[in-house]
């Protein structure tokens, strides 16, 4: 059944992930914060909603200062109105003085291009952070794309079917962002249901 398939390939390409590459993403993000800078978290279509939940969690939870462009409807209108659809994101970012210290965080199913012409705003948006020299992050699907050509650390989830590439990337995106807000190098605190949660007993030592 459908349902078999879907969540077998999902598994596949849980599986599959770079562990070492989400290790590494975790690490470029925490020395973001660490280091005072800010993370500016970009997506479009389905990652756009991802960019908006991801920042109120690295916000909360991981005690970034964080922005998500797309969540002001009435800039990014204007721009893309004024500046065209490929430049929204770079234009906003040198708008918000994007800095060395600071940082990208890319959700793209494909990674973004200029040939094809897929998600070029995202292209965009990363020549100019490596311009200013702010580290880039992603988490990105198929090949990557642009976005883990040019990122400083990126968590590619790969493609075990198809038919299924979109469902399954924006899928798995959610579970890594929740890994690296839950990991201990970046959380500060719990999620409010963690928070609240009995205790666990101990386990005891066999006699």
């Amino acid at each position: 059944m459908f349902t078999d398939h879907f969540f077998d390939a999902a598994t596949r390409a849980l599986a599959a992930i770079d562990r070492d590459a989400v290790e590494a993403v975790a690490s470029t993000l925490a020395k973001v914060r660490d280091t005072g800078g800010r993370l500016f978290i970009i997506g479009v279509g389905g990652s756009a909603g991802h960019a908006s939940h991801a920042t109120n969690d690295f916000r909360k939870i991981c005690g970034f200062e964080a922005y998500c462009p797309t969540d002001n409807v009435s800039e990014l209108t204007a721009r893309i109105n004024d500046e065209g659809w490929e430049g929204v994101f770079s234009t906003w970012l040198a708008s918000s003085r994007l800095k060395p210290e600071d940082g990208l965080l890319i959700f793209s199913v494909g990674g973004g291009s200029l040939e094809p012409p897929v998600s070029a705003n995202i292209v965009r948006a990363i020549e100019y952070a490596k311009q200013v020299g702010a580290s880039v992050t992603g988490i990105v699907g198929r090949n990557g794309g642009f976005t883990a050509q040019a990122a400083d650390a990126c968590v590619v989830i790969p493609t075990v079917d198809a038919q299924l590439i979109t469902p399954i990337v924006e899928g798995l995106a959610a579970v890594v962002w929740h890994l690296l807000v839950s990991h201990p190098a970046l959380a500060l605190s719990k999620g409010h249901w963690e928070q609240i949660a009995p205790a666990q007993p101990q386990a005891t030592a066999a006699a």
